[in-house]
């Protein structure tokens, strides 16, 4: 699969563990760390290999010859490809549990949680940020060290075999898709693409060679497209979470959304429950904290454990977050957006207890020939939901809303469509919201966190 050959490799490894952190970015150079200077479309880092050894880098990895000053560049083949051999090399000195997991929606949510439960007990690396790709996966992987008990690895795809190739760097004894819905659609071919691509998670537990006690999946009872995808692949080491079903590990059900949810679950091992209010909020947000749930009962952690950990994880990065101004409840959800994930996002608000309830909903991206249609289906999802005010943003909401002008809510003022944020942001300020629960929700391109300030 590499052109890097093993040799360079283990070289390599004896390197790093002499000089253990890794870094991409001459921006952020540690004292002694190892600089490997990735390419891009736009961008070759070989040029800038200089800086990164001024900063205080130890060596810099390279793969152009013409930037070799020194014995402290050290020249392979490829330096992505080096950067992910070593991070398969380290894996595999490993003996860890190594969880990893991917989903349409909810997957950095449900990481960041089955994190802070599993933290409560064991020393736990896991992804930071969204890293979760091929250069943020192997960087992951460099972080863990002995002392580390546990890791926790996202994994994220826009396409088919990202998952499997991902799943070669992280080599995870247990795993977990959070759900199967509509995004990337335009890469993964529709949704059966998505399936698909998500599946190869399934895939990797099911023929696991690993040391380890491999090949377990921890699955929702209640998501009938993942119990069809684990029975098509015969995959049997499971462990079940959900809100019903006899064989769960763990069943909750959800006692308050005000916004900030309440649970309460169930150790069904020894039919025991336990309350927990959450700082989430998002009635969606059940299933991922049920997840984080089941995992720290399989690890065998206490229930005062496992609770600290959910209580205490506070939602971040514009995601499902909660901010109080003056006279406005904001509920930002616009690190990303999908047709599943504005769905469930829609019918929180329907569930939420508010005054007054305002929708402000961003284009999505990357569907492709189902653009349109996707975004006219929102658009009627939206109607369908009693709230006093609903903003769409972007071309494609405003190609989607002429296409089904025809409507009976079409002349109805409560819904206004405007093709950019700046001309929202006009219109916003022209007319100021107050009172309102809002939740504001688009893809990251939209760049929607420039609304926060008028309210």
């Amino acid at each position: 699969m590499f052109k890097v050959k093993k040799l360079q490799t283990e070289q390599l490894y004896q390197l790093y563990l002499k000089h253990p952190a890794i870094s991409t970015d001459t921006r952020k150079i540690t004292p002694g760390c190892l600089f490997f200077a990735l390419k891009g479309d736009k961008f070759d880092a070989n040029k800038f290999a200089h800086l990164a050894i001024g900063a205080g880098a130890a060596y810099a990895l390279i793969d152009d010859p013409a930037y070799q000053a020194d014995e402290r560049y050290i020249l392979v083949e490829d330096v992505l490809p080096a950067l992910q051999q070593l991070a398969i090399h380290h894996r595999q000195q490993l003996a860890i549990p190594v969880i990893g997991l991917t989903g349409t929606n909810g997957k950095t949510t449900t990481k960041e949680l089955i994190s802070a439960v599993l933290s409560q007990h064991f020393k736990t690396q896991f992804t930071q940020g969204n890293l979760n790709n091929h250069i943020g996966v192997p960087l992951t992987i460099l972080t863990i060290d002995h002392t580390h008990e546990m890791a926790v690895i996202e994994m994220g795809a826009n396409h088919q075999k990202e998952i499997a190739f991902l799943c070669t760097i992280a080599q995870p004894t247990h795993g977990l898709i959070t759900n199967v819905g509509k995004a990337h659609l335009e890469g993964f071919g529709g949704v059966e693409g998505v399936k698909k691509g998500k599946g190869e998670l399934y895939d990797y537990l099911k023929k696991s060679e690993s040391k380890l006690p491999a090949g377990i999946a921890f699955i929702n009872n209640d998501n009938a497209v993942l119990k069809e995808m684990q029975r098509a692949r015969g995959l049997d080491n499971v462990i079940y979470y959900g809100t019903e079903g006899d064989n769960n590990l763990v069943s909750g059900s959800l006692l308050e959304n005000s916004p900030y949810l309440t649970i309460d679950w169930t150790n069904n091992r020894i039919k025991q429950n336990y309350p927990v209010k959450t700082q989430l909020t998002g009635a969606y947000n059940l299933d991922n904290i049920l997840a984080a749930v089941c995992i720290g009962v399989y690890f065998k952690l206490t229930d005062d454990e496992i609770n600290q950990g959910i209580a205490g994880y506070q939602p971040k990065n514009n995601r499902s977050q909660i901010v109080q101004t003056e006279t406005n409840t904001l509920i930002c959800d616009y690190y990303n957006a999908n047709p599943s994930s504005m769905i469930v996002a829609i019918e929180n608000m329907d569930k939420l207890s508010a005054t007054r309830k305002v929708l402000i909903l961003g284009d999505m991206f990357e569907l492709g020939d189902e653009a349109v249609a996707e975004h006219g289906a929102i658009i009627q999802k939206a109607i369908d939901i009693p709230v006093d005010e609903r903003i769409f943003i972007g071309e494609e909401f405003f190609k989607a809303g002429k296409s089904i002008a025809h409507g009976p809510w079409s002349m109805d003022p409560k819904n206004t469509f405007y093709k950019t944020a700046d001309d929202a942001i006009a219109a916003i300020n022209a007319n100021p919201i107050k009172n309102s629960t809002i939740l504001i929700k688009g893809s990251r391109g939209m760049a929607l966190e420039r609304l926060v300030e008028l309210f």
